[in-house]
């Protein structure tokens, strides 16, 4: 299968820089797969599973949650606000991070702006323990 240049990153850095044969992201149109030849194309990132599979066949599963998209001449660029390996989620947290939400939301009594912090934060870890599991 043809590849084509992938760079990944995020506020913090550099996360990947190589040949790949397809990216798959969330976007926030729904899921998105990139493939060598793809049209210049440019989008906004969603909250969700994603993966890039390498010329040797091997797939790298990641959380993604927010950022931007784009193909360049061939070139596909993802800048994500979170991307986390798979191998780099800490199951742990993530679970707490759910309890944690879930118990904030189970309470009651917050406003438009917290309920919607909270609900963001669950599905965060949701998204973290999908991919890990």
């Amino acid at each position: 299968m043809k590849t084509f240049p992938l760079r990944i990153g995020t506020p913090d850095g550099l996360l990947f820089e190589g040949e790949v044969e397809r990216v798959f992201c969330r976007t926030i149109m729904g899921d998105l797969e990139i493939l060598a030849g793809h049209c210049n194309f440019c989008t906004a990132l969603g909250m969700g599973r994603a993966f890039v599979v390498l010329p040797d066949g091997g797939k790298r599963e990641a959380a993604c949650i927010g950022g931007m998209l784009s193909v360049m001449g061939g070139a596909c660029s993802l800048l994500a606000t979170t991307w986390e390996w798979k191998e780099d989620i800490d199951e742990k947290r993530a679970g707490e991070a759910k309890k944690r939400a879930e118990k904030l939301l189970a309470q009651g009594g917050l406003t438009d702006q917290e309920f919607k912090l909270a609900e963001a934060k669950l599905k965060r870890a949701l998204v973290r323990l999908g991919v890990k599991n």
